[in-house]
């Protein structure tokens, strides 16, 4: 299937669509964070969001896009948490109803969150890839508005509006680190960052236990891989066509890290900002630090893409040896 790729005027007009719903989010320095990458460090808090994740961008701007039949229809998503609490989000802002696939694992902080947003919520299979695929078929069986998490071109015009403001409020960006699981904000980031100043360097992170994207942007090709990453934001086994294609044209690295090293970074993210900051968020920072050659001395904005961590996934991070710091 082809899907027309946004631009940075579809990123500008989705701006303009969200701003009466979602103020811009804070770009914040911290001194910790300077020392430790080498680098003028900013951090983008999507986790201020009110979903507490970058992702609700998207589900604005897409759903105050559907069609009078479309919002009577309902719309429905498969999600780990984040992509669901933006459909959810925006289907009560919007008055449509929506219905969330999501694992039977799935992170409590964002079953409660999309619970109390008004969706229903279907538990099916053991991750991300199964619970879409039963989505999948229930969007054919009850002829709901499906909403994929990457294969969206407004869900990526939406999302992309958070480099939008980097780059707005910091003209002179030398590099952008942004997670990726199924590539939506990625695509966004080099959407604009691209349009902006093509000398700006986008670079992408995923955990090497869950390296379906970074090996399709190496490949250039579309695969599946395994998933075994604690952090549900990167946990896909699966590559999409519209944000692949984007990031095999923009992207300009990618980076894989481990698990061990994003719990690191999400604890050392937590006490330098002060902030809730869930797996996925972290892994910018595990990436700057395995780069630090390369961003010594530079301008470097990394996008914490949410704050959705559980009690249970803090107590864990907070509570390990500082193995990698020590």
């Amino acid at each position: 299937m082809q899907w027309e790729v946004p631009t940075l005027a579809d990123v500008l007009e989705a701006r303009r669509r969200i701003s009466p719903h979602l103020r811009p989010t804070p770009l914040f320095r911290y001194a910790t964070l300077d020392e430790l990458v080498g680098a003028k460090v900013f951090v983008k808090h999507e986790n201020h969001q009110p979903v507490g994740a970058f992702k609700v961008r998207g589900g604005v701007n897409l759903v105050s896009q559907l069609s009078p039949d479309e919002r009577k229809r309902g719309v429905i998503a498969a999600s780990t948490g984040n992509h669901g609490q933006s459909i959810a989000y925006a289907g009560r802002l919007f008055d449509v109803q929506a219905t969330i696939c999501v694992p039977e694992n799935a992170n409590p902080v964002k079953v409660a969150a999309m619970r109390g947003l008004g969706a229903e919520l279907v538990f099916h299979g053991q991750d991300y890839d199964e619970a879409r695929e039963h989505c999948e078929r229930l969007a054919d069986e009850h002829g709901y508005r499906y909403v994929h998490s990457g294969n969206e071109p407004m869900l990526i015009a939406g999302v992309g509006t958070q480099t939008l403001e980097i780059v707005e409020e910091e003209p002179e960006i030398d590099a952008i680190v942004v997670p990726i699981g199924g590539g939506s904000g990625a695509a966004g980031a080099c959407i604009v960052a691209k349009a902006v100043n093509p000398a700006i360097r986008v670079v992408g992170v995923q955990s090497e236990a869950a390296p379906a994207a970074h090996r399709a942007w190496k490949e250039r090709r579309l695969v599946e891989d395994r998933m075994e990453t604690f952090a549900e934001g990167l946990a896909t086994r699966t590559t999409f066509e519209l944000p692949m294609s984007i990031l095999w044209e923009l992207l300009d690295d990618f980076v894989l890290v481990s698990d061990d090293e994003i719990r690191e970074a999400q604890r050392l993210m937590i006490e330098a900002t002060r902030n809730l900051v869930e797996a996925a968020g972290a892994a910018p920072l595990a990436a700057a630090l395995r780069q630090r050659g390369e961003l010594a001395g530079k301008r470097v904005a990394l996008i914490l893409s949410g704050g959705n961590a559980s009690r249970e996934q803090l107590l864990e991070v907070l509570g390990r040896e500082h193995a990698l710091t020590a």
